[in-house]
């Protein structure tokens, strides 16, 4: 069925009732059931169509990250067209806070991306969530979709693809994942003698409980996400402090240095928190705890 007659987007609001008194939902008219489930649409924050006989459909969610303009609005007009909304960012720092704001359904993903490759943000999204994975690339290289699967990628399509085996892969995703549906689960992240729970956001060094403000619990969080990868000064103050940040990178050592001194046995001889020169920094957990 084509669904063109409007497009909502909605607001958290006030949770609707069913009809006076609490009637059922059965008991209501057609026009009354439309105008709820609208209303629940609003409610939840969910995407919706209302088709012309008044039925109202929930729209999946599929963010894009491709560089190549011509294609991403190519493969955006046809996923609109199958009644998909599409999410589009150009690069990878832009798709991870897309990503992590409007919680998509599904993410389709370039590898060869500017200021975050692809692979990177796989890696990250796959340590915070389970949302499905697609990823493109225009290498023909067994390596790279070894590797992408091995990070996490639910699919690999290698360019050039024809739009209507794209567009099956998708719908076979989206097919699993309803099948699925997605729980939120606790996050523990453990290396060496730290433990950081980020759910309760709650952090242990040899089993005391540390005191950390915020940004020091976020950065610490990150860090541990990401360890062994050296992460440059600005890709930190863009997770950690935002895109809208207006502060340089000295934020992030002065940051660091607070956060050595609380979980660091000799914060002038860090074996965590590991200074990359040139780049940013590492964390590492000693083999021998």
């Amino acid at each position: 069925m084509h669904v063109t007659k409007s497009r909502g987007v909605a607001q958290p609001g006030r949770a609707p009732r069913l009809g006076r008194g609490g009637r059922g939902f059965e008991s209501l008219r057609p026009d009354q059931k439309s105008e709820h489930c609208k209303a629940l649409a609003l409610f939840f924050g969910q995407r919706f169509v209302v088709s012309p006989n008044g039925g109202v459909y929930f729209m999946s969610t599929i963010l894009l990250i491709e560089d190549e303009t011509t294609l991403a609005e190519a493969l955006r007009y046809n996923l609109e067209r199958e009644g998909y909304t599409v999410l589009l960012a150009s690069d990878g720092i832009q798709g991870l806070e897309l990503a992590r704001r409007e919680h998509p359904d599904l993410l389709v993903l370039d590898i060869m991306l500017p200021r975050l490759d692809g692979f990177s943000v796989c890696r990250i999204l796959r340590q915070e969530s389970d949302l499905p994975i697609m990823m493109l690339t225009a290498r023909q290289d067994e390596v790279d979709r070894i590797a992408g699967l091995e990070l996490g990628a639910d699919d690999y399509v290698s360019k050039p693809f024809s739009l209507g085996e794209f567009l099956a892969r998708v719908r076979a995703i989206m097919r699993r994942t309803e099948r699925q549906p997605r729980v939120a689960n606790r996050e523990v992240l453990e290396a060496g003698i730290i433990r950081v729970d980020t759910s309760s956001r709650r952090a242990w060094r040899e089993g005391n409980e540390l005191t950390l403000p915020q940004k020091e619990f976020d950065l610490l969080t990150c860090l541990i996400r990401n360890r062994g990868i050296a992460l440059s000064r600005d890709l930190l103050l863009e997770r950690v402090w935002g895109l809208d940040f207006l502060g340089d990178s000295r934020t992030v050592d002065v940051h660091i240095r607070w956060l050595r001194e609380k979980i660091e046995p000799d914060p002038a001889r860090p074996r965590y928190i590991q200074t990359v020169r040139g780049v940013g920094y590492r964390f590492e957990a000693p083999a021998d705890e």
